[in-house]
This record gives C-alpha cells, structure tokens and sequence, in this order.
C-alpha cells in the first residue's frame, strides 16, 4: 500500500480491552482465549456492568458520513459492553434537547459533537453536574476542555484545511470554490480558512444549502459558468463530492473536484480519477475510540490526550492509496 501523507501525528488510542475476570494458573489461558472467541463473534469481550452511553450528533438525515462514526462506536459497544443509543439533529437547539433527554435517562457516558457549540454548552454542563461523564467527537476540539469534557476525538480542522491548501500548491492549482454546506459550523468555517492560508492562490467561499442536493448543484454550476478561472472545487462532506461533479459537467468546466472525508463512492471516483484527493479524517476511528475511552474511564478512570484533543487525521488519499482502501470503503468503515 502507497504511503499515506500525513501532516499531523495522529495520537490514537488503541483498542482498548482489558481482561477482568480473575484466571487460576492452569485456566488462565483457556479463559482469555474463551473471551477472545466471544469477541470475534460480537459479544461482550469484558464482564463490565452493561453501562449505557448516548452519541447525539449533529448529523442531518442521510449524511454517510455518520454512518461510519455509528459503525466504530457500535462495534467497540460490543466489545466493552455497553447499550449504545444514538440520536442526531441538524438543529442546534434540537441537538441540545437530545443531550437533555440524555441526561433525564440517567445515561452512564454521552459522546456528543460541538459544530454550533454556544448552543450546546447549557446541556453539557448539566450532564456533567449530574455526573454524567462526556467525550467531544469530531467537532468541538476548540471547546471541548473549556466545556469540562473529559477529551476530545477528531481532526484539528484548521490543520486538515492548511494540508488541502499545500495539495492544492502542489497540484499548481490557482482559484478554488470551498463549499460550505452548512452555514454556522465552526469547523467548516476553519476548514475553508486553512485552505486560505496556505494555498498561494485565491480562495472565494460559496454558501450552499446542503439539505438540498439539487440547490447545491444548481449553486456550483452557477459558479463554474459565472466564473471560468476557477479552476478547483473543494467540498467539505463525501456526499457533495459527487454533486460537485455533476456540476462540473453542467458547467462544462474543467475544475477539479477534490473533497473532505471518504466514503465509497469518493474512493471509486478517486480510483476512475474523477475526483483528484480526499482528506480522510477516519470517521471510524472516532466513533470506536469515543465508546472505548468512555469504557475505559468508568473503569479504570483513564483519560487520554492530556488535555489536547486525540487525532485522527488528516490524511491525503489520491488515486494512488484508493484501491488499496476499497475493501474498507466498501464495509462502510473508511
């Protein structure tokens, strides 16, 4: 597999299984073995209570993305134990009601993303008055620690936009369209900005609404024709990706279309060369390292990251590393 190239160290966690039941000298192995087997076949590989943690995102419907980030946390849920629930809300003030309803369920752990996070800040605060302990995911690593959160996992987004604008560099590109499909996230807004510091070009950020597909092709398609210099569209989500290509040919423009996050649709257009890269942050990986960290704070009260937020990316992937990736792509964990 082509090497990936990555501009932060990825501080990860590894999967986190601790033995508890005690083992004689003559049983021992047998019964670590036993709880290995059960684990390879999706059961509880720990004799932990069966603790109950809650994921409230800020997903809207249909966002692949958070398919990915269900996947990991579900099967580190196995593994530890745990009864995971999830509930998402593109609204801030819904989203913040979900964390409430969370809390009012005497949940034992909740994950929970900070994309609008003034809107959030009342309903962590009151689960962790409740002793309720909360891991930010993905969005929020700015005000995650302020808010008394126990850690944050995700890609530090203002360094995942400065590694886009120095591909952009290297791929001599000179004007770029950043595409925000979701006026009001912090994160989009620092993503679009770190392209703008380091890409020595120009980049002009275009406002879409993302709950319509058709609108937001509509809208880069207006641009591409109104404005035949730009010569590279950057979206920030896998399910615009392929929209942006359709725009691209309405256009009949020649702008390449690169991508934040992967899916397998963006790993087969990565692969045919209809996309030039995507920037995987490994959705994954947070939702697995978010269950598993609460797992391991009930138990044993471990925190990781000392205070800085736990990477998980970002990584270029062109066409070169694509293939290599569809069996995971294809599995909906990458």
């Amino acid at each position: 597999m082509a090497r990936f190239r990555t501009w932060v160290g990825i501080a990860l966690a590894g999967a986190l299984s601790v033995s508890l039941a005690a083992c004689s000298s003559t049983g021992g192995k047998r019964a670590e073995d036993a709880r290995r087997a059960a684990a390879a076949q999706g059961r509880a590989a720990v004799n932990t209570p069966r603790w109950t943690f809650a994921m409230i995102t800020h997903s809207g419907d249909g966002d692949t993305f958070w398919d990915i980030v269900q996947s990991g946390a579900k099967q580190a849920a196995v593994k530890d134990n745990i009864n995971f629930l999830y509930s998402h809300d593109d609204e801030a003030q819904q989203q913040a009601q979900l964390v409430d309803a969370a809390v009012d369920k005497k949940v034992d752990g909740i994950i929970v993303t900070l994309a609008k996070h003034d809107a959030l800040k009342a309903a962590v605060a009151r689960a962790e008055k409740a002793g309720i302990p909360v891991i930010t995911v993905n969005s929020g690593s700015d005000e995650s620690k302020a808010f008394g959160a126990l850690a944050h996992i995700g890609q530090d987004e203002t360094i995942a936009g400065e590694a886009v604008g120095e591909e952009l560099n290297e791929r001599g590109r000179k004007k770029a369209v950043c595409v925000l499909h979701e006026q009001g996230n912090v994160g989009h807004e620092q993503r679009c900005a770190g392209v703008a510091k380091t890409f020595t070009g120009t980049v002009e950020n275009l406002y879409v609404n993302g709950t319509n597909m058709p609108d937001v092709q509509s809208a880069i398609e207006a641009k591409l024709q109104a404005d035949r210099s730009v010569d590279t569209v950057v979206t920030l989500g896998a399910p615009y990706a392929d929209t942006a290509v359709q725009a691209r040919a309405g256009a009949v423009s020649k702008a390449e279309v690169d991508t934040f996050d992967l899916n397998a649709k963006v790993a087969a257009e990565l692969t045919d060369g209809t996309l030039g890269f995507a920037v995987d942050q490994q959705p994954y990986l947070q939702g697995y390292e978010a269950v598993d960290l609460l797992w391991a704070y009930k138990y044993n009260g471990d925190v990781l990251g000392g205070g800085k937020p736990v990477l998980t990316g970002p990584q270029i992937v062109t066409k070169d590393q694509a293939a290599a990736l569809e069996e995971y792509t294809k599995r909906g964990t990458r």
